[in-house]
């Protein structure tokens, strides 16, 4: 297994990503880690099996990037064995002029997975403390009372922002949801050359977009904006993972080990029928067993 501790950021740590290295592998080879992820999803799909049966609790599974860190193909190669009926993946985007009349974790709320339900959210809350930090001009159309400018946006007011997730992360735990959060780490060498590839070669220039490239200017500012947030929003009840994503087969397999662990230490187990409905049961088999 992923040594997960090395992966964990323990909660008051202050991060700085300098010191994580974004091709770091463990022990595993290529060819090994293929294998083990494809065990690993028969055994996330018995997991789930289980955790859609118990019905007790949820699982928000949180993952934020930089572009091209490879996302997508995590979502798709770690998840391609679980039960589409009991998983559902939310990608948000810019922020609708109807989401914008309300407080920012009003479209993340009437999101998160019912009890027994996998949620995943493809970029998530966290975009408040990260795109918004490195352009605190999109703040602006929120209307939030007493920012009338970007000169209005203070310290103060990130680190309010910051208690705020951890607030509504404690809150939705508390009620029965499992959050793990991922943050997948690409170096600025390897984002060039997923850039490069979506460039040249014609089955993936669907991939590319100009503003990413734009984006990449602000490259700093998000290493940056990425410490602070994993700093001051990795809890004991909603844990931060910084997985390396320079190797895309080593952040996929990190990943499934963490849910894989996680739901382990549930020990959860389908429920028994009660007795009538047991009996209800060798009744319905004799009637079959006795017919045609």
């Amino acid at each position: 297994m992923v040594d997960l501790e090395k992966l964990l950021v323990k909660p008051g740590t202050k991060v700085d990503l300098k010191q994580h290295d974004t091709k770091y592998t463990g022990k595993y080879v290529e060819d090994e880690a293929k294998d083990r992820l494809k065990k690993n999803r028969k055994k996330l799909a018995n997991l789930q099996e289980t955790f859609y049966a118990a019905d007790t609790y949820s699982l928000l599974i949180v993952l934020q990037a930089m572009d091209a860190a490879g996302k997508d193909g995590a979502i798709r190669h770690v998840m391609s064995g679980v039960n589409p009926q009991g998983c559902a993946v939310h990608s948000f985007k810019k922020p609708s002029s109807n989401e914008l009349e309300h407080d920012f974790f009003w479209r993340h709320y009437k999101a998160l997975p019912e009890r027994g339900q996998i949620g995943i959210f493809n970029r998530s809350h966290y975009e408040n403390v990260l795109i918004t930090k490195v352009h605190p001009e999109y703040l602006m159309g929120e209307r939030i009372p007493a920012i009338r400018s970007v000169k209005d946006i203070t310290p103060e007011f990130w680190q309010n922002r910051y208690e705020q997730i951890n607030n509504f992360e404690r809150n939705i735990n508390q009620n029965g949801t499992i959050i793990l959060k991922f943050f997948l780490n690409v170096s600025k060498e390897e984002q060039k050359q997923r850039f490069l590839d979506r460039i040249n070669e014609p089955d993936k220039n669907w991939k590319f977009s100009s503003g990413d490239i734009e984006e990449r200017k602000y490259w700093d500012d998000y290493q940056e904006a990425f410490e602070m947030a994993l700093s001051k929003t990795s809890q004991k009840h909603a844990p931060w993972y910084i997985v390396p994503a320079d190797n895309k087969w080593f952040t996929r397999i990190a990943i499934s080990d963490i849910i894989i662990h996680t739901l382990k230490e549930l020990n959860l187990k389908i429920p028994d029928l009660a007795p009538k409905e047991q009996e209800m049961l060798g009744k319905a088999k004799q009637i079959l067993t006795a017919g045609d």
